[in-house]
């Protein structure tokens, strides 16, 4: 038992070695650029010198037992018959078989004709059963196989007959254990380093699309320039941040006939690619109703009921949405439960008190109330996410509605721009290191009082 114990240590212990080179080589993917990924002349051949000096090392690392060299060298021709073929297992159990010749004692040419068969066989295996050779308990059971295979080819070849039953006896248990156990969890190793490998392109490939898709997502969104909208009576400035690659987050302004200026700002449930999905669509179709409907609280009923009607996903928007009458000033005012609008009048931040009514896709027939408000000149308008006042800190601490009227309040007497800037960056400054958790969207806009005639 105790001899037994020590040809399990010393198989092991070559074993360990080997796997750990096999780990190091497939996670670092050093031999990508030499290996493609089909099974050409040059893939065979590498495979084959791989699994070849995988049993050299085996056979330098074996133990001597009555003349022969007891080792794992049966694993490099077997994995390269399973992954390059019959031509790759025969030239990598020719390799190792050879180099075993090299050595002497009475079972070096027993060991070159055994390592090369098991090396044909495994390929020939692996040609027509890869679906079976890829399940653990089959490769198992194969390197249980061939290494009684191996076995039985020294009791046929070496002379005398008795010496080599007795190494046979001696050796049997931990010579199949051992290189059974290693040709399976190194063909393990490889699948898990194969997956991981088309995980990280897959990933790769996800991440370079959802860039893309941040490129288009921002297409949609109308881009405020001194050109657009162009009109003297008032300033605007938005912008849009995703706390992923996309988001649900939107802003829209478009004209509604010659003088009169819509604005929206929406958010949809959840986040990423379906949300940022069924934001277009809500865009467009808020648009589309908002434009053709006279009435801003007829224009978000008809929205809803259309919104509702193609809402597989469950899913609905909270929206704020406001149109401007360039000719006086007056401003009307709708929000499917969304946060309350800012004003900024007289260097002061209040919120609008606003009729609010039902979040949009949320349920056919809902109504939606507007409120009016009549501007005067430098009145600036705020319009945000929840992003903004649900940002938080490491410790769970909001930023909260107080710290937004006094960063606007402070910004009262600025740009547009500069006072969108000021409040991302008090939020920056308020968060710190804490991961954004959603998307966080402003619109804001001056009125600068009506053009002269």
């Amino acid at each position: 038992m105790e001899t037994t114990y020590t040809f399990f240590s010393r198989l092991i212990g070559t074993l360990a070695v080997i796997l750990l080179v096999a780990a190091y080589a497939g996670s670092t993917q050093i031999l990508d650029k030499y290996i493609g990924k089909q099974k050409d002349l040059k893939f065979i051949i590498i495979i084959g010198l791989l699994g070849g000096l995988f049993g050299i090392y085996g056979n330098i690392s074996g133990f001597e037992l009555n003349g022969a060299v007891i080792s794992v060298r049966d694993i490099g021709p077997m994995l390269a018959g399973f992954l390059g073929g019959p031509v790759s297992g025969l030239i990598s159990g020719a390799i190792a078989g050879i180099h075993r010749l090299t050595m002497g004692g009475i079972t070096a040419v027993a060991c070159v004709v055994a390592t090369s068969i098991i090396g044909v066989l495994c390929g020939l295996l692996s040609t027509f059963f890869p679906t079976a050779l890829g399940k653990p308990r089959w490769i198992l059971l194969t390197g249980a196989l061939m290494e009684a295979l191996h076995l039985c080819i020294v009791l046929i070849m070496v002379k005398p007959y008795s010496v080599a039953l007795d190494i046979v006896r001696q050796v049997a248990l931990p010579f199949i254990t051992v290189n059974a156990v290693g040709i399976t969890l190194m063909t393990g190793i490889i699948h898990f380093v194969e997956k991981q490998h088309a995980l990280s392109i897959e990933r790769e490939r996800i991440k370079s699309e959802l860039e893309v898709a941040n490129v288009i997502q921002h297409s949609l969104l109308p881009s405020l320039t001194s050109k657009y909208p162009g009109r003297p009576e008032v300033s605007i400035s938005a912008s849009m941040e995703a706390a992923k690659s996309v988001g649900g987050d939107f802003y829209d302004v478009f004209f509604v006939g010659a003088d009169r200026l819509a604005f929206l700002i929406g958010d949809v449930s959840g986040k990423g690619v379906p949300a940022a999905l069924f934001m277009a669509s809500a865009k467009i179709i808020l648009q589309n109703c908002i434009r053709d409907i006279p009435s801003l609280s007829d224009a978000l009923y008809t929205a809803n009921n259309s919104l509702c009607e193609k809402n597989d996903a469950d899913m609905f928007v909270t929206l704020g949405a406001c149109i401007l009458d360039l000719n006086d000033g007056t401003l009307t005012y709708a929000s499917a439960g969304h946060n309350p609008p800012v004003l900024i009048r007289n260097g002061k931040a209040e919120f609008i008190r606003i009729k609010n009514s039902f979040i949009l896709a949320g349920m056919e027939e809902a109504r939606y109330k507007e409120t009016e408000l009549r501007l005067t000149e430098g009145d600036t308008i705020f319009l945000y996410t929840d992003g903004v006042t649900e940002a938080t800190t490491v410790g769970k601490e909001l930023y909260g509605n107080e710290r937004l009227l006094d960063c606007l309040t402070r910004s009262a007497d600025a740009g547009v721009q500069t006072m969108l800037d000021n409040v991302k960056r008090s939020l920056d400054d308020f968060v710190q290191d804490n991961e954004q958790f959603d998307d966080i969207t402003m619109l804001c806009f001056k009125w600068n009082g009506t053009a002269p005639s």
